[in-house]
């Protein structure tokens, strides 16, 4: 079994970013590195001099984590709290979490539940990714099912409060917490008079403003999700853009000769099934990202590409467990592909 600890796990490092400053440019950065969020996060911005600013991003990052979080052992996270009183009480929370909250909800409704952020029974109960990771019995499945309805939660919009209306069920929002906390970053640096930068949070990368090389878009390599990691398989280009993937090779667990990635389906208990090893989004917002990488996952290539063509201002990229890869419309003339890569770009 491959044990990889992490907080936010839904969309991993499938993503690597290729425009990198040229030598000579790179006294006119700043970068920082720290572990947060169960990964570890880089932000780099176009003003030397401004540690200031990217320790005030790091706060940012920080602090949201900690009220999001699910998996930390002192349970003091907001989620936390929201879990601990469902079927009992509404819970006070931040007016950041409760935007989160809304957001997810939102994509279980467009979605019909194949996203819900109440996946919590089965995601805890698998724990992949963990050192305590197991298959469960189908009976602690069938339990554990009855707790997940995005329907049942209950918002207070005036007092922004969160109730779950029934005992056991819990809130888990890490596969949307990132490009959240992504685009939370981004606002701050723009406040901030910050032109340009690299928001690196575990894999969800968002590009903001132009190339630190000159005026023209970043280039966003996207990484192999059937093979070792620094394999790039062609080139996204982007400004003021985000970049996530979902996939299924960075979490799993093995048992019985059989493997089960970490990306579950709410309406089974087990992992979805279908020929996809990963799936790319491309938007103006990192959340939108995170929320449409899983449900486009969930999906799978036809359906999914029907489902994201309806939506401006956004693109997507599958990458089959044979080799194949489709993309949306609007990169049908853009996506470049790695001539060493060994795939090839499927025909519509």
């Amino acid at each position: 079994m491959k044990k990889i600890k992490g907080v936010f796990g839904i969309a991993f490092l499938l993503l690597l970013l290729c425009a990198c400053t040229p030598s000579d440019e790179k006294n006119k950065t700043e970068s920082e590195r720290k572990f947060l969020l169960g990964t570890t996060v880089q932000i780099t911005i176009d003003q030397q001099g401004k540690r200031d600013v990217l320790e005030e991003c790091f706060r940012l990052v920080q602090s949201l984590g900690e009220r999001i979080d699910v998996n930390d052992a002192s349970h003091e996270s907001e989620i936390d709290k929201i879990n601990e009183n469902a079927g009992r009480k509404f819970v006070k929370v931040d007016s950041n979490i409760f935007r989160l909250i809304e957001i997810s909800l939102r994509y279980a409704k467009e979605s019909d539940g194949l996203f819900d952020p109440t996946i919590g029974p089965i995601t805890s109960l698998w724990h992949i990714g963990f050192d305590d990771a197991r298959k469960p019995s189908q009976a602690e499945i069938d339990q554990a099912l009855k707790r997940i309805n995005y329907k049942d939660v209950e918002l207070d919009k005036k007092n922004e409060r969160v109730f779950l209306r029934k005992r056991d069920m819990k809130l888990d929002l890490g596969a949307i917490a990132k490009g959240f906390i992504a685009d939370e970053v981004a606002e701050l640096l723009q406040k901030r008079k910050v032109k340009s930068s690299i928001i690196d949070l575990g894999g969800n990368i968002y590009v903001l403003g132009h190339s630190f090389r000159g005026d023209f878009p970043w280039t966003v390599g996207i990484q192999d999700p059937n093979k070792a990691r620094n394999t790039v398989i062609g080139y996204l280009k982007g400004e003021n853009e985000s970049f996530v993937t979902s996939g299924i090779y960075e979490r799993y667990l093995k048992v019985g000769g059989k493997t089960y990635h970490h990306l579950m389906n709410p309406k089974t208990g087990y992992p979805f099934e279908n020929d996809l090893a990963g799936v790319t989004i491309q938007s103006k917002h990192s959340v939108d990202g995170d929320g449409l990488s899983t449900t486009l996952f969930a999906l799978g290539v036809e359906k999914g590409k029907q489902f994201i063509e309806k939506m401006s201002g956004t693109e997507a990229l599958f990458v089959t467990k044979d080799d194949k890869i489709e993309v949306t419309s609007g990169l049908v003339d853009s996506f470049e592909l790695d001539s060493k890569s060994g795939y090839h770009l499927a025909a519509d």
